[in-house]
């Protein structure tokens, strides 16, 4: 079985271009995140023709994540509770014997930006969801956008963002609670001494100086990590392709052995 996440940067930007992946990748399960589109205007007839049932939560212009799967998905949870005013950024659905979360994390801005709590804020109420509604034994996917690098291989540059967004004590320690509760953290486990970047920026030339963070995470619980046989981060699919342009992210997928 082969699961994933991408974040899209935008349904409507990107259709055609994802279609050339879903072809190429052939994932079973796969969470998208920022959809930036309703519900109702997400083209499932694409989707559908390629052999994927849609479950959307979206929101007109911002947010909004989707799961594709090629056996039917039973929704389990539309949005994280408690926090419906910082948009759709999570979707959960029970799919082929487990339950698969995908998320799309608040960014923060800035340390300085008010933003930045309501995002500490957010982990605090996804980690009270997990824990309320879940245990480290049974088969679950939580995966996503999560708009924090967990360690410091994991950024291009850790001496010079160390306490900046993304790279602080506090959302450090909110992944580490993630963890430490039972998810591993598919790509770290299995590479060690990868950076594994999944985003750059659109500006300055980043992508080709190198310039990445791993902040596009695959968390599984241990009877999947059980079963993970490779993970993948491709830069290919960071590039143009028939001069279509690319989402900021990198798609990430994991396989797992049956």
């Amino acid at each position: 079985m082969r699961i994933a996440t991408w974040n899209i940067n935008g349904m409507r930007a990107r259709v055609d271009y994802v279609q050339h992946w879903l072809r190429a990748v052939d994932p079973d399960v796969v969470g998208f995140q920022e959809l930036k589109m309703e519900d109702e205007k997400f083209p499932h007839d694409v989707f559908s023709e390629l052999g994927y049932s849609v479950v959307t939560h979206g929101q007109k212009s911002w947010n909004g994540v989707a799961v594709l799967s090629k056996r039917p998905a039973e929704v389990a949870q539309r949005g994280l509770p408690g926090q419906e005013e910082v948009g759709a950024r999570l979707l959960s659905v029970k799919v082929d014997g487990m339950t698969f979360i995908t998320v799309y994390c608040p960014n923060g801005k800035t340390v300085e930006h008010e933003d930045f709590q309501g995002k500490l804020a957010w982990y605090d109420a996804l980690m009270a969801y997990v824990e309320a509604n879940h245990a480290p034994d049974e088969p679950l996917v939580l995966t996503g956008d999560f708009n924090i690098v967990p360690e410091p291989i994991d950024s291009w540059n850790e001496k010079k963002l160390k306490g900046h967004i993304f790279h602080t004590d506090e959302e450090r320690q909110r992944m580490s609670r993630l963890l430490e509760w039972g998810f591993t953290d598919a790509w770290r486990a299995t590479k060690p001494d990868e950076p594994g970047h999944s985003w750059w920026d659109y500006r300055a030339g980043a992508f080709h100086k190198r310039m990445g963070l791993r902040i596009d995470l695959v968390l599984v619980t241990e009877p999947l990590a059980a079963r993970i046989d490779d993970v993948h981060i491709s830069r290919d699919w960071r590039k143009k392709v028939e001069g279509l342009t690319p989402s900021d992210h990198a798609p990430v997928w994991v396989d797992l052995a049956d």
